[in-house]
Order: C-alpha cells, then structure tokens, then sequence
C-alpha cells in the first residue's frame, strides 16, 4: 500500500483543487494537491515537500480533515488529507496542467480521481 497525503487549502469559501498532467496516470483528473510519503519523512514534512516540489508554496499543515483507502488498478492507497493553509509564496503551475479555487458546490463540474470522491462527499455533507 502507498502512503499518500494531501493538502485541503481553503481560501475564504474556495478550496485549491489540481488537475493530474496529461502524461501521468490518472491524468487530467482533477485532485487534491500532494504525493508520495518518502522513506523517513513525516506525513506532515512530506506534503510540506510536495507543496513546494509542485506549487512552490510554503504549507502550514494543521489537523487531519479525513483518511481513505482507495484501490486502483495499478496501486492501492492510503490517503490523508490534512487541512492546511499556505504560509508563503503563490501557486504555480509547476507539475499540474491546471489549478482552480471552486467551492464545495461547483465540485460536480470536475472529474476527481476516485480516490478523492469520498473526501467530497464529505465536504457535501459538511456543507449541508
């Protein structure tokens, strides 16, 4: 199993949503900005990492929004999705093919990786 963590930044009523480049898997569909956990890293230190590896942001990551197991065809993954706030710099389009601010009700006009459907089903809930 892959340990994957990601990133639900808010910026007043909107939420940072990344589209997947072309060329990877799962690609032109939409996530939650993020990655791999790396050997020795914290899950916290690696989407610090990620952040500045794909957006060239500094992240202040907080508490744990939710977790979820999705399996793929080619991987499973364990997700965590911290809430987090960005503490320095503006995100560039570094690694994705698009970034988007959308709120909770504007999510249905994106495809998401599957992986990332539950957690919006939660931000719906929570939204209600």
């Amino acid at each position: 199993m892959t340990e994957v963590v990601a990133a639900l930044i808010w910026d007043k009523d909107k939420f940072m949503i990344c589209q997947r480049p072309a060329h990877k898997a799962r690609g032109l569909l939409w996530e939650f900005v993020g990655g791999k956990v790396e050997p020795g890293e914290t899950k916290q230190q690696a989407l610090i990492r990620e952040c500045q590896e794909e957006l060239a942001v500094t992240l202040d990551v907080a508490n744990v929004f939710m977790d979820a197991t999705h399996e793929y065809p080619d991987l499973t993954v364990h997700l965590t999705l911290f809430h987090a706030t960005i503490r320095e710099g503006v995100p560039q389009k570094l690694e994705h093919n698009d970034i988007r601010w959308i709120t909770v009700g504007e999510s249905d006009q994106y495809d998401f990786c599957p992986a990332d459907e539950v957690i919006l089903d939660k931000l719906k809930a929570e939204g209600e």
